[in-house]
């Protein structure tokens, strides 16, 4: 047996026997009719922040407080304890004078990790920190499990996802960033009800599966017996309320897609989209800014901001470039003079390129392009627009050159954070797309749309020009917390079972 294997196993009987001597003290207290899970309720008069950020107001008054012990110190008949609740960690005094020589007893015994209530009065210590005298201390639940390691935390990134309830007790900084994202979607909801958008909740399980370029979950109803599809996108279900007569319409919403996983990829993942008719895509750039640029001012006080060592300027006003022309501005290739799938192919090929059978048109390699050589290069704020017809299924065409269309993207920090068109409202040229995307599917694609009759039907009672966006939230909140992972910004991602 190695070191390592001998260190496993020697913390294994190490935890072993700290589970057991938890569970003999809790054993211990039920015996005496003190179970601190037949607990119900604690009259918390206040939180550890409240006393702390207005000690002139709560000094020498009574007070009752709750939290986790975080650490202890046991000095005969006087000890300190800190606990910490939901916004902050306070000490307090313990003394067996206050307490009595049985209720004090108890409380030595108290783990790091229980749960318990304390009463007194506010004061300084000595070295000038905010502190209880406690009159009363009662615990109100037993951890029968340690908490990691005081001073190396949790660290693994790998358990804390799994626990993150854990790494939130251990971690502070993590709890924040979880406030900031409540934070900064709230902020995104107020800037859209201000603008007289109408907030709507659609259907998760879609007997279609539309909206996007991704492969869908499938599930099974039962009832019905028919298989049904986790949306992907939010798109198709809004813009039949566009139809409606609803003008202006969004939702925040979970959608689910079967793809990789990595630091900027989870199977399920929140997105802001919105409707508004009468606009286009140039109208949708201009709310772009406004959100992001609003919200990182609410939230955190300035639009300049660093994301992962990089300096970003989220400032009025975003650079706007086409793909092609972006495409010419990094490599010299320029696609206008490029005019059929042969030669895009042959071009492609030609780099290097690995063309796929079903996507060799001149609009796939166009896209291809793009994302070979461009989009990591978009560092600051940059909306690339008028896209090729083939990788945008639900965008109205240009008339100017009606292989593109009227959508964009927008890039910061070479990632893309939003996706927007013209909508493409015209059902015979709708129809036409959902056949092809049919056909693609056919021939394998697995990410290729299927045919919505229905949504089709939509289009014949009439769609209003319309301007549609898809905002990733999550990358949003990644964004402006300075967060590598997708992970680190949702509570509870994706994870493969343990064996």
């Amino acid at each position: 047996m190695n070191d390592n294997e001998n260190n496993v196993q020697e913390q294994e009987v190490d935890m072993n026997h700290l589970l057991k001597i938890r569970r003999e003290k809790l054993e211990e207290l039920q015996q005496n009719n003190k179970n601190p899970f037949a607990v119900t309720k604690y009259n918390r008069t206040n939180t550890a922040g409240e006393i702390k950020q207005n000690y002139e107001q709560f000094e020498q008054k009574d007070v009752s407080v709750a939290g986790r012990i975080i650490a202890k110190r046991i000095m005969g008949k006087a000890s300190f304890c800190t606990i910490q609740d939901c916004d902050e960690k306070i000490q307090s005094y313990v003394s067996i004078n206050d307490l009595g020589e049985e209720e004090y007893k108890e409380f030595k015994t108290y783990d790091i990790g229980d749960i318990i209530g304390i009463t007194g009065f506010v004061f300084k210590t000595r070295t000038e920190e905010i502190s209880i005298h406690a009159k009363e201390v009662q615990l109100l639940s037993k951890s029968l499990r340690p908490l990691p390691e005081k001073f190396h935390g949790l660290k693994d990134t790998d358990l804390r996802y799994r626990q993150r309830y854990t790494d939130l007790i251990v971690n502070p900084e993590v709890r924040k960033t979880f406030e900031l994202r409540t934070k900064i979607i709230k902020e995104v909801r107020n800037i859209l009800d201000e603008k007289g958008y109408l907030e709507v909740e659609t259907p998760i399980l879609n007997t279609i599966s539309g909206g996007a370029t991704a492969r869908p979950f499938i599930t099974h109803h039962n009832t019905l017996d028919i298989n049904m599809y986790l949306r992907i996108a939010l798109e198709l279900n809004l813009k039949r309320l566009v139809v409606g007569g609803i003008d202006k319409v969004y939702e925040i919403g979970r959608v689910f897609r079967n793809e990789g996983m990595d630091i900027r990829h989870n199977p399920e993942f929140t997105m802001l989209e919105l409707y508004s008719a009468y606009e286009d895509y140039h109208d949708m750039m201009d709310i772009v800014e406004e959100i992001f640029t609003k919200t990182a001012n609410k939230v955190l006080g300035t639009m300049k901001i660093t994301y992962q060592g990089q300096e970003i300027d989220l400032t009025p006003s975003w650079k706007r470039i086409t793909m092609i022309d972006s495409i010419k501005e990094v490599t010299g290739v320029d696609f206008n003079e490029i005019n059929s799938d042969e030669e895009a192919v042959k071009l492609a090929e030609s780099k290097g390129l690995k063309v796929e059978e079903t996507k060799r048109t001149r609009g796939d390699i166009i896209s291809m392009f793009f994302d070979e050589y461009v989009e990591e290069t978009l560092i600051q704020p940059t909306f690339v627009y008028d896209y090729p017809v083939e990788i945008s299924p639900l965008a109205k065409r240009k008339k100017e050159d009606e292989r593109l269309t009227e959508r964009f993207e927008v890039f910061i920090g070479g990632r893309e954070y939003g996706n927007a068109f013209s909508e493409l409202n015209d059902p015979i040229d709708q129809y036409e797309r959902f056949k092809k995307q049919v056909e693609a599917r056919e021939a394998g694609d697995e990410e290729a749309g299927m045919m919505d009759e229905d949504y089709i039907n939509a289009l014949e009672i009439g769609l209003p020009p319309t301007g549609g966006l898809g905002i990733g939230i999550d990358r949003l909140v990644m964004l402006l917390t300075d967060q590598a992972s997708i992970r680190d910004v949702l509570l509870f991602p994706t994870m493969k079972p343990l064996a």
